[in-house]
């Protein structure tokens, strides 16, 4: 295995915390093919475990004083619907703090090691994401629920870590969550905050985990702001299974299921999401709720965040907008793979997704 393939797995998988990856070998059964890579992943947290104490021991006084501010934005929407690249938008702004990658490759220890994580990962990770030729880098933005996979076994990053049981792990960790799920949740958002700095004007989280968790994140966070992304879900679904094909491989402790089986579970995955979000949407109070399709995204990247800036009430336009242009631009250069289903999987997706027919009344 080349060093930057080792690398890359490492940042989308690498560094989980032993009592995660014990948790996660106590519910769900490694292929044996695919044990090299397990081993790979967890031997890389154990490794970062003695660190991990120190951090702990070292920055437990500073964590306990981060107060989370209960009006984080929160950027929600399915998997592939322009999360990450409004995510991207927004965290160039100076005075943003989020989650980044050099934070999320391991969260346990990253505090510690921010001085030596960044350039290093500046010099061995691949200029694009394996999984779907995304421009990244250290300090570019990441979800949340990354990170929070090498401290919790309940996310949604189970199902992708043990693909043969992605339904399972959905409906235990995206449509419900657990006490343990919650404490680390808050540990980590306090991680991120400590690891950007108290110099920031507002907190921006990405997830679109998250899109069912609305009720708890009002729960935790009561002035919570939200941006929903919105994309044709067929397009949308298209893209995710060839993505969750590509993560079976990366960071995959299963061989992935086959495409048409593929399609089967992302579909009703994306209706029990959605079904989600829209059952909790009345509990966003009026003026707290932007949405934002994925077209006018790429369309008018500029004006799409302006609008959100200023029905969110988020402070410091003027000054991000320079930083955010210059993402634009910089976006300008990327050019999306070409996403295309087998013959099979595509017929079974158009199948799934046909609108119904309601009987005329004769």
């Amino acid at each position: 295995m080349q060093m930057v393939s080792l690398v890359d797995r490492l940042v989308a998988g690498g560094c989980i915390a032993p009592s995660t990856l014990a948790s996660a070998l106590r519910r769900s059964r490694v292929s044996w093919r695919r044990w090299p890579q397990a081993l790979a992943l967890g031997l890389s947290g154990v490794a970062v475990q003695p660190l991990a104490w120190l951090q702990s021991l070292l920055y437990s006084r500073a964590l306990r004083q981060v107060e989370l501010p209960s009006d984080p934005v929160i950027v929600i929407g399915h998997w592939r619907s322009g999360t990450t690249y409004l995510h991207q938008l927004m965290a160039a702004d100076p005075q943003v703090a989020t989650a980044r990658n050099a934070l999320t490759v391991a969260p346990q220890a990253a505090l510690l090691l921010k001085p030596l994580l960044v350039p290093l990962l500046r010099r061995w990770m691949t200029a694009t994401r394996p999984i779907d030729a995304v421009p990244w880098g250290p300090m570019d933005p990441q979800e949340d629920e990354i990170g929070l996979a090498r401290l919790s076994f309940d996310t949604n990053m189970a199902g992708v870590a043990f693909p043969q049981e992605y339904p399972f792990h959905f409906r235990r960790c995206v449509l419900s969550s657990t006490p343990g799920f919650r404490r680390q949740f808050l540990r980590f958002c306090r991680l991120t905050l400590l690891h950007e700095g108290s110099d920031k004007s507002h907190w921006l989280i990405k997830n679109s985990a998250h899109t069912a968790r609305v009720p708890l994140l009002l729960e935790l966070f009561p002035k919570a702001r939200f941006v929903l992304l919105q994309r044709d879900p067929v397009d949308s679904i298209r893209s995710l299974v060839q993505v969750k094909q590509n993560l079976a491989d990366l960071v995959g402790l299963q061989h992935a299921p086959d495409a048409v089986r593929q399609v089967e579970e992302t579909v009703l995955a994306h209706h029990l999401l959605m079904d989600a979000f829209e059952a909790a949407r009345t509990l966003i109070p009026a003026g707290r709720l932007v949405e934002v399709s994925y077209d006018a995204l790429l369309e008018e990247p500029l004006t799409s965040v302006e609008r959100i800036y200023s029905t969110l009430s988020i402070p410091g336009w003027q000054q991000a907008k320079p930083w955010i242009a210059a993402r634009v631009e910089q976006a300008k250069h990327y050019r999306a793979r070409p996403v295309q289903l087998e013959p099979k999987a595509e017929q079974r997706l158009q199948a799934l997704m046909k609108p119904a027919v309601t009987p005329s009344a004769s």
